[in-house]
């Protein structure tokens, strides 16, 4: 505690030293240290070496889990709450705090019996520091919250096809759905649908985003918004590890909310943050070599993990649009597919960090990723097709505008830069990113910079982009790509129970649109997690959720 306090009254005085502007910062970090202060006399004192620290550079809006919607929400949320079912780092559904469950044969009923020893954290709610025992009425509140139109949660949709839910007694809650719907279980692992105690909802009302109550192996202490966030060991928590240990290890975790990459960055190297996610173009080349290996300077302080994430990017076409534009024709999409070196964009401009996407839109980390021959770079087949074109519809000088924000203008000026080698005229247009967003969802940019990024672990979530009656703005179908045998393999897959025909459905759905063109795929991302060398038992997973119930530091 005491370098914990030392670290940031030097980062006070430099502060002062630096400018009086940042008078508001000082204030905020001094509020923290006087908290911390009192907090470094309590009996239960623990060393620095048992906090986690690490940065959100975007700031947390909300700790409540119906309001977990991006990813900086989610890592926090999922430190504080539990849901009936989660996923392991290989994406597979674990018992949470359902112990076990039934499904009926038809597919359509799902029987949760819960264990008996799951606690909600302590809080004078529950008495004079104390607390009380999950129960199923719990989950029927939290789910009946979670559907709540004065609510308004952006999750509501997980429950879509839910018919019916309740609580047959304290242990065994039942969900109905309307129809059979496999990846179900995928999606009651998501931290929508985690459980709240109803006391302290109707308590706090708004302000429980501020004062969250959970189950999770952390429990809320402070938090001073856009400056830092504070969560301690909940001593109740009812995992254990293997050898019978009590979860988590560690004693508190620390965000802070440095809203600079590079600043973070800095924060890293020097030890003052443990962890530190993803890669930006502020210091990915004072970090990686091109191949996508650590520099040499950094090997023996630094660990870094990679594995594949359940992210496609890609460029996307808006396929209802003017008549006459190029990319209404599939010879200029199929063209732009072929015309740039997607290897030597990830190599040169992503330092090695993802997969060229030549396969479908479906990304690897998934078992139903079709490894079918998509498309490569061939830049005589793209001006052919380009040449076909021009012979086709007499537009002799074909040109297109790709849409982007200012995070991916580096990728599209090298697409431009390719495309106007085999024919094509190419603009790139960047735009902030909610005009971005708003733009894809009224159909108003004929080509634009996308991604899409997994909410649960079935290829479900990627063929839905593409299904008819997903159009903007009641579903995520931006493309409007509409082809009645894709909507009818759709339709089949989603009644599915048997997992390799299902696989089998979205592979032949997956292989349409490849040669349907509605996307231009650029690459299957990854997650690239840093840490310091003293950090044990950070994992990674295919949907980049941090969890750090099993973390240690040594």
């Amino acid at each position: 505690m005491q370098k914990f306090l030392k670290r940031y009254t030097l980062q006070i005085k430099y502060t002062i030293k630096t400018s009086v502007k940042r008078s508001k910062l000082f204030s905020r970090i001094l509020f923290i240290l006087i908290i911390i202060s009192s907090c470094s006399k309590e009996k239960n004192q623990f060393a620095d070496s048992q906090v986690f620290r690490y940065n959100e550079h975007s700031n947390i809006t909300s700790l409540d889990p119906v309001f977990a919607k991006d990813q900086r929400n989610i890592w926090a949320v999922n430190q504080l709450f539990n849901g009936l079912v989660q996923l392991d780092d290989s994406l597979r559904v674990q018992p949470d705090i359902a112990r076990i469950w039934t499904i009926s044969e038809d597919g359509k009923t799902y029987k949760f019996t819960l264990r008996n020893d799951v606690y909600f954290h302590k809080h004078l709610l529950f008495g004079k520091d104390s607390t009380r025992i999950v129960k199923a009425n719990d989950f029927e509140f939290s789910f009946n919250r979670l559907l709540n139109k004065k609510v308004a949660s952006p999750g509501g949709w997980v429950l879509q096809n839910v018919a019916s839910f309740k609580a047959e007694n304290d242990s065994t809650f039942i969900i109905n759905l309307k129809q059979a719907f496999p990846p179900f279980l995928g999606l009651l692992a998501m931290k929508y649908c985690s459980v709240v105690p109803k006391e302290a909802v109707r308590y706090f009302g708004n302000n429980f985003r501020a004062n969250p109550i959970g189950t999770g192996p952390f429990k809320f202490k402070l938090w001073v918004e856009n400056t830092k966030l504070v969560l301690r060991k909940n001593p109740l928590y009812y995992e254990k590890d293997i050898k019978g240990k009590q979860l988590p290890y560690l004693e508190a975790v620390a965000i802070t909310f440095l809203p600079d990459k590079q600043s973070e960055f800095l924060q890293f190297i020097q030890g003052n943050i443990d962890f530190m996610k993803s890669l930006d173009a502020s210091y990915k080349d004072d970090i990686l070599n091109t191949n996508g290996t650590l520099k040499e300077k950094h090997k023996g302080k630094i660990i870094m993990q990679t594995g594949a994430y359940l992210n496609t990017e890609y460029l996307g076409v808006y396929m209802e649009g003017e008549v006459k534009y190029p990319t209404k024709s599939k010879l200029i999409r199929q063209a732009i597919n072929y015309g740039f070196d997607r290897k030597k964009m990830i190599k040169f401009l992503r330092n090695g960090i993802g997969t060229p996407a030549t396969s479908g839109f479906i990304p690897k980390g998934l078992p139903s990723f079709n490894n079918q021959k998509g498309y490569t770079y061939q830049p005589e087949k793209a001006a052919a097709l380009v040449l076909q074109y021009v012979k086709e519809t007499g537009d002799e000088n074909p040109e297109i505008t790709i849409t982007t924000n200012g995070n991916y203008l580096d990728l599209c000026e090298f697409i431009q830069r390719e495309l106007q080698n085999i024919g094509l005229q190419t603009k790139v247009d960047v735009i902030p990113p909610s005009t971005l967003r708003q733009g894809k969802a009224s159909g108003k940019l004929p080509v634009f910079r996308a991604s899409w990024i997994a909410d649960y672990p079935d290829a479900e979530n990627y063929v839905s982009l593409f299904y008819s009656k997903n159009f903007t703005p009641n579903g995520p179908n931006y493309t409007h790509f509409k082809n009645e045998i894709f909507d009818n393999l759709y339709e089949e897959s989603i009644k599915e129970v048997d997992v390799k025909k299902r696989y089998q459905l979205y592979q032949k759905m997956d292989s349409i649109i490849i040669e349907e063109a509605p996307i231009i795929p650029l690459y299957y991302d990854e997650v690239i997690r840093f840490s310091q060398k003293n950090i044990k038992g950070l994992g990674i997973n295919p949907i980049d959720l941090l969890s750090l119930k099993t973390v240690r530091k040594e």
